[in-house]
């Protein structure tokens, strides 16, 4: 409601609402969706970064990275050839939650933004009692929550080989 406040009421250089197809105008429907893209991604890039940044730091105290700038290898470079592997590890779980809470957060956008999509049709069917409506939005939801999860387990044993 902030960025709705600031962007579209003060400055009035974003809509406020509303959705309009990409087959309408093309601009126009991105200008209509940077404001749930920025409330959707500010808080969640947020997050997501101070893990990047205190996975990072930790990767860095280790005794390999250590070991391999003793070798030769300078600070940066060790840290691309040997420590971001093991940085991503925690950063992938982190990330893999992320994805879900914002598939739940769409809805709550979808909403203020009045954006049509699956968030929007499942408070319309819970609106209407429609059970059926609600059971398979639900389920498509719970199935991309699985999936992400999924990903998150096969990117691990992408990651670290100690797993496989």
């Amino acid at each position: 409601m902030l960025l709705v406040f600031v962007f579209a009421v003060q400055a009035q250089v974003l809509p406020s609402g509303g959705y309009v197809p990409i087959a309408e105008d093309p601009g126009e429907w991105l200008r209509g969706l940077l404001l749930p893209w920025l409330s959707l991604g500010l808080v969640q890039g947020a997050v997501l970064t101070r893990y990047v940044r205190s996975a990072v730091l930790d990767v860095m105290r280790e005794d390999y990275l250590r070991t391999a700038r003793a070798k030769g290898r300078g600070s940066t470079g060790a840290l691309w050839r040997h420590g971001l592997r093991n940085a991503s590890v925690p950063v992938v779980t982190v990330l893999g939650l992320q994805l879900a809470t914002l598939l739940i957060g769409a809805v709550v956008v979808e909403r203020v933004f009045v954006i049509p999509g699956l968030g929007d049709l499942l408070l319309n069917g819970v609106a209407g009692r429609d059970l059926l409506l609600v059971q398979g939005v639900v389920m498509v939801l719970v199935a991309a929550v699985l999936l992400i999860n999924f990903v998150v387990d096969v990117a691990y044993h992408l990651l670290d080989p100690r797993l496989r």
